[in-house]
C-alpha cells in the first residue's frame, strides 16, 4: 500500500510538470527545457518511424524475393546425384515409399514431380537457350498463374502432349513471341529433336536469372524429350510451410532418402534453396539486408537515447528549486528520480505514439500506393514492398522504451546532488 501510494505521488508529480510544459515557454527562467524535450520527443518518433519503415520493408523484400525463388526452384529438391553442378538433369524414379516417406519430413507441404530439359527456341528474328520444365496435372501453378500478364497458363496432363507453353516476358520480347504464336524448339542428345510449341501465357517476375530460361510446359513432353520412362522425372520439389522448417526438413531427408537407390540404381541427393546455385547468391544478399537494418535499429535507438538524456538533463537543472523544495519537504533522493524518470516516459510515451503514426503511416501509403518505385532488374521488384509484422512492431517499442528508459537511469542520479539550502531561493 505505501508502495502505491508513493508511485502514485511520483506519477502525479510527474503529470504535473508534463502538463505545465508548454506555459514554462513564457517563464524567462526556464525557456530552454521545453524545446529540449520537444527535440527529444521529435527524435523518438523519428527513430521509431525509421525503424518500423525498415522492418516493414526489409520484411517485404524477404518475403517476396524468397517467395519467388521457393516458387521457381521450392525450398527442397529430391535430384539424382549426378545433376548436382550439371546444366543437365538425370532421371529418378520415386516409388510409393519414396514419395511417403518424404512427405513425412517436418514441415512439408506440397510434394511435387518436375522433369527439365535444356534446349533451344529458334524464330526468325532471334534464338535463346531455355530450359523446359514440364509438370504433372496435381502440380501446384498458383505462384506462377499470379504473375501471368497475357494469356492463360495451360492445361498439363501426365499422359498427353498439350503442345502449349508458358514464358517470360523477357523470351517473349528477345524472340518477337506473342500469345498464340508458334515457336520452333531444338534438344540436342544423341540426336537432334525439333518440337513445336504455342505460345498459351506470358509470364513477368523480374527475375531475370529465371525469366531469361524458364519455360513452362506438361511433365509428358519433357519425359518424350528426355527418352524416359513413365516412373522417371528430373526430381521432386517439396513445398514446406515456412523458411522457418528447411533445417529440419533437409535434415530428415538427408538422413532418410539422401544415399538410397531407385530401382534403376540412380542415387537420391538432397539439394536445398540455400546451396541451390540458381538460389545462393539471392538468398546472401537477403540476408545482408538483416544486418543492415540491424544496424539502422541500434543507431536510431542510440539517437533516441541520447536525446533523452540531454533533455532529461535540461530539465533537471531548470528545476533544481523545485527538487530542493521537495526534499525539504522530506522527499528523498530515489522518490524525486523517480518522479523524473516517470515524466521522461511521458515524453519517450508521446514520442512513441507519434513514431507509431507517422511509420505505419508511411507503410501503409507505400503498401497500397508504391510511392517508391525501384528498378526490377537489380531489385527483383518493381516497387519497395512492405510487410506488417505486428511482433517486430511490439518488440520495436518495448525495446526502443526500455532503452531510453535505462538511458535515463544514470543522469537522473544528478538530483542527489542538488542541496535545499542552496536550491530555494527567495525572491
Amino acid at each position: 500500500m505505501m508502495f502505491s501510494k508513493y508511485a502514485y505521488l511520483s506519477w502525479f508529480l510527474a503529470h504535473r510538470f508534463f502538463k505545465n510544459n508548454a506555459q514554462q515557454e513564457d517563464d524567462k527562467k526556464r525557456k530552454a527545457s521545453p524545446p529540449a524535450l520537444r527535440i527529444a520527443m521529435v527524435g523518438i518518433a523519428v527513430g521509431l518511424a525509421v525503424m518500423i519503415v525498415s522492418i516493414c520493408v526489409v520484411r517485404g523484400f524477404q518475403h517476396e524475393v524468397s517467395g519467388k525463388l521457393s516458387g521457381f526452384t521450392s525450398h527442397i529438391e529430391v535430384i539424382d546425384i549426378q545433376s548436382l553442378g550439371s546444366p543437365e538433369t538425370y532421371p529418378l524414379a520415386f516409388n510409393s515409399q519414396v514419395m511417403s516417406t518424404i512427405k513425412a519430413a517436418p514441415g512439408v507441404k506440397q510434394v511435387q514431380r518436375f522433369s527439365q530439359k535444356m534446349g533451344i527456341f529458334k524464330t526468325e528474328n532471334d534464338f535463346a537457350g531455355i530450359a523446359l520444365k514440364g509438370v504433372a496435372q496435381d502440380y501446384d501453378l498458383s505462384f506462377l498463374r499470379s504473375y501471368i500478364v497475357k494469356g492463360s497458363m495451360p492445361r498439363v496432363t501426365d499422359s498427353k502432349a498439350t503442345n502449349e507453353i508458358v514464358i517470360s516476358q523477357l523470351l517473349a520480347d528477345k524472340l518477337g513471341l506473342k500469345v498464340g504464336d508458334k515457336v520452333y524448339s531444338y534438344y540436342f542428345a544423341n540426336t537432334i529433336k525439333q518440337r513445336r510449341f504455342k505460345v498459351a501465357g506470358i509470364y513477368n517476375t523480374y527475375m531475370k536469372q529465371f525469366d531469361n530460361t524458364f519455360v513452362l510446359t506438361d511433365l509428358y513432353t519433357v519425359n518424350q524429350l528426355n527418352n524416359w520412362n513413365a516412373d522417371q522425372c528430373s526430381g521432386v520439389e517439396v513445398q514446406l510451410q515456412s523458411f522457418d522448417d528447411l533445417d529440419a526438413a533437409q535434415h530428415y531427408l538427408a538422413t532418410h532418402v539422401g544415399g538410397h537407390k531407385d530401382r534403376y540404381r540412380h542415387a537420391y541427393s538432397v539439394l536445398g534453396i540455400r546451396e541451390n546455385p540458381n538460389t545462393a547468391s539471392v538468398l546472401s544478399w537477403l540476408n545482408l539486408l538483416d544486418l543492415n537494418v540491424m544496424v539502422i535499429l541500434v543507431i536510431m535507438i542510440c539517437v533516441a537515447g541520447f536525446t533523452m538524456i540531454s533533455g532529461l538533463l535540461i530539465l533537471i537543472l531548470e528545476r533544481t528549486t523545485t527538487i530542493g523544495v521537495l526534499k525539504a519537504l522530506g522527499a528523498t533522493n530515489q522518490r524525486i528520480r523517480h518522479t523524473f524518470l516517470c515524466y521522461a516516459a511521458l515524453i519517450v510515451s508521446r514520442g512513441m505514439l507519434w513514431g507509431n503514426v507517422i511509420g505505419l503511416g508511411l507503410v501503409f501509403v507505400q503498401k497500397y500506393l508504391h510511392i517508391v518505385q525501384l528498378d526490377p532488374v537489380v531489385y527483383y521488384v518493381p516497387y519497395a514492398p512492405v510487410e506488417i509484422d505486428v511482433w517486430w512492431i511490439v518488440g520495436l517499442n518495448v525495446a526502443t522504451l526500455i532503452v531510453t528508459m535505462l538511458a535515463l537511469v544514470v543522469p537522473s542520479f544528478l538530483v542527489s546532488r542538488v542541496q535545499p539550502s542552496k536550491a530555494i531561493q527567495f525572491d
